[in-house]
Formats: C-alpha cells, sequence, structure tokens
C-alpha cells in the first residue's frame, strides 16, 4: 500500500511538472518560453546579439560577419586593380551588397554541394591548375604566399581547400545550368546576319623590309645607304634577303629576310601603315617613319571581306553559348536565392546607407 501511495505521489508531481511547462509554453508567457523565445535566431534578442557580434548576414543559421564581408570586398577589388577607398560612396554600396552577395551565394552552393559531394569530386589537377593560374600574379612564392595570408588564410593547404571548394561549386552550376543550353541553327544564322559587318576581316599585307634606326644615325646616311641598298636589288647585284641580313636593324625579322609576316593597319604604327598599304605588290620601295629608314616590299595582300557563315559558324555558336551560359547562371543563383529567402536574413542597417 506504501508504495502504491509513492508512485501515486510521484505521478502526480510528474503531471504538476507537465501541466506547469505546457502552461508555460502555451497558455502564458513564463520564464521558459521567454528563455526559448530569446534563442530563436530570429528574436529581437538574438538579432541584437548578432549586431553586437558584427554579424550583417545569416543563411541557413550560418552567420556571415562584417569581417567576412570586408575581406571579400577587398579581394573583388584587388583583383580589378582597386581598393575600396578609392570609390565614391554610391559606388561602394554597390560593391558591398554585391560582394555580400557572392557571400550569400556562396553559403547556399555550400548547402547544396554538401550533398552531392559524390558526384562533384574535385581532383588535385584540377586544384594544381587553378592555384598555378592565381600564382601567375606574383613574382615570388613568398609574394604568393603573403598575398594568400592577407586573404585570412593559414596557409597554402588552406587555400587549396578555398579552391576545392570553388570548383565543386561551379561544377554544381555547371550540373544544374548546362542541360539547359542549347543553340539552334536558326540563333546562329540571325547572330550572322545581324553582325556579319563586325566580322569582317580587315584588309591585310604580307611585307618585308630592310631597316635602319635613326636614333643612332643620322637620317640622311640612313637613307643614303639604303638608297644604295636599293639600287642593288633593283639592278639584281644582290638579293633582298642577303641585305637584310647584312644591313637590317630590325633583329627579329633580319633572319627571315626582313618577312614581317601577315599585318593590318591596327597592329603597325600609324605612319608605317600610310605608307606600306599604298605600295604596289612586289615593288621594293624606300620610305621613311618616325623610327628610321626602310627599304619595304609588298609580298601578298587580302582585302577586307565578310567571312561566310560556315567559316565562322562554330565561333558564333561558343559565343552564344557563353552569354547564355552567363544569363543561366545569373538565373539560377537568383532563384535559388528567391527559393531559399526564408533561410536568409540581411542585416541592412550594418551596412553602407
Amino acid at each position: 500500500m506504501k508504495s502504491f501511495t509513492k508512485f501515486s505521489l510521484r505521478f502526480a508531481a510528474y503531471l504538476v511538472v507537465i501541466g506547469y511547462l505546457l502552461a508555460d509554453l502555451f497558455l502564458f508567457n513564463g520564464p521558459l518560453n521567454r528563455r526559448l523565445a530569446a534563442s530563436r535566431p530570429d528574436s529581437e534578442t538574438s538579432i541584437a546579439a548578432d549586431k553586437a557580434n558584427g554579424v550583417v548576414a545569416r543563411v541557413f543559421g550560418y552567420k556571415i560577419t562584417r569581417t567576412q564581408l570586408d575581406r571579400a570586398i577587398h579581394e573583388r577589388l584587388f583583383l580589378e586593380g582597386t581598393s575600396i577607398s578609392d570609390l565614391p560612396p554610391s559606388q561602394k554600396k554597390l560593391v558591398e551588397y554585391a560582394a555580400l552577395g557572392e557571400l550569400i551565394d556562396h553559403e547556399l552552393m555550400r548547402v547544396k554541394v554538401k550533398v552531392n559531394t559524390k558526384i562533384l569530386e574535385v581532383s588535385d589537377e584540377e586544384i594544381d591548375a587553378r592555384l598555378e593560374l592565381f600564382a601567375k600574379k606574383f613574382s615570388t612564392r613568398s609574394e604568393l604566399e603573403t598575398a594568400i595570408k592577407s586573404q585570412g588564410f593559414n596557409n597554402i593547404e588552406d587555400f587549396r581547400n578555398r579552391i576545392a571548394g570553388r570548383i565543386q561549386q561551379e561544377k554544381y552550376v555547371a550540373l544544374r545550368v548546362t542541360p539547359l543550353i542549347t543553340v539552334s541553327e536558326e540563333e546562329i544564322s540571325k547572330f550572322y546576319e545581324d553582325y556579319k559587318e563586325d566580322l569582317k576581316a580587315p584588309e591585310r599585307i604580307r611585307a618585308r623590309h630592310i631597316f635602319i634606326s635613326t636614333l643612332g644615325t643620322p637620317p640622311d646616311q640612313a637613307k643614303q645607304k639604303l638608297e644604295t641598298a636599293l639600287t642593288q636589288i633593283q639592278n639584281g647585284f644582290k638579293t633582298f634577303n642577303e641585305l637584310a641580313l647584312d644591313l637590317s636593324e630590325d633583329q627579329a625579322s633580319k633572319k627571315l629576310g626582313g618577312d614581317l609576316g601577315w599585318m593590318s593597319r591596327a597592329r603597325i604604327p600609324a605612319d608605317f601603315a600610310n605608307a606600306v598599304f599604298q605600295l604596289e605588290k612586289n615593288k621594293p620601295s624606300l620610305i621613311q617613319t618616325k623610327l628610321g629608314c626602310h627599304i619595304v616590299e609588298l609580298t601578298d595582300q587580302t582585302p577586307a571581306e565578310i567571312p561566310t557563315l560556315e567559316a565562322v559558324h562554330d565561333k558564333i555558336k561558343d559565343a552564344i553559348s557563353v552569354t547564355k551560359r552567363h544569363q543561366a547562371v545569373d538565373d539560377f543563383r537568383a532563384s535559388l536565392r528567391e527559393f531559399e529567402k526564408k533561410k536568409i536574413d540581411i542585416y541592412h542597417d550594418q551596412l553602407a546607407p
């Protein structure tokens, strides 16, 4: 009997405790309910604590801090060769929100990639290639390591992990958008008709020259020397190749018989182009430029012409594909952010006004 009484009392006590907890949580705003409410990420208390700790946004509960945002801004501008102090206030705001958008996208992608890791493997070779491309911006290994540490990475290995993560995200995006990218023959034809004037190949010439600089030789002396050489060529006493090797000060072409290869007007100095493009084919002539004196022979010439559709078909297809891919990636990121907007919180009052 005593055992039954103790059990009854204990059971009653449990009921009282459970009843109090239920009442605290659902009937009145008791201390437990207040504490639980304050601990929720979207509560005023949690948000105030986030802001006090320098948090500017949250994605799936992950906190993006002011330090991370500043680092992202610095990295973004560093690649463009500028800094935040160089920008006007209106531009600073745009850059800040753009950098924050990238951080938010990065976290959204990180969550998505995490559940697709097995199909998004990244090889050491891929990481090495990306790291090598980045390392070309620096003269020494020491400069590279200093730059990496300035971005918040402890060492090269940490940076490699970041690169691997970025490649995984790129693969995830490609996995989603590549099936959506198609280029029809009609699109290729329309592009060709709309832009074929822009595709026009410029007039080109091929020429060879014998050159004497007037920077180290008096102009009259250089001209006289080449006039004598031109007479020797015209009378067949010496060949163009022989005189180029003997006289020309253009070290890049003299061993090639003075051959300059194919040239368009845009690729050579204006004073040289204006003279050379007026020459008769296979008739060596003496011309003067700012750099010196030349004997120049025009050896071949092609007029400006619009290429056929067949000739530029694949290039047009690639160009349209790249444009569509960029748009598809932007659309995918925007749709992902819209789909997960309830999981994203941005504290706008912590950002530039």
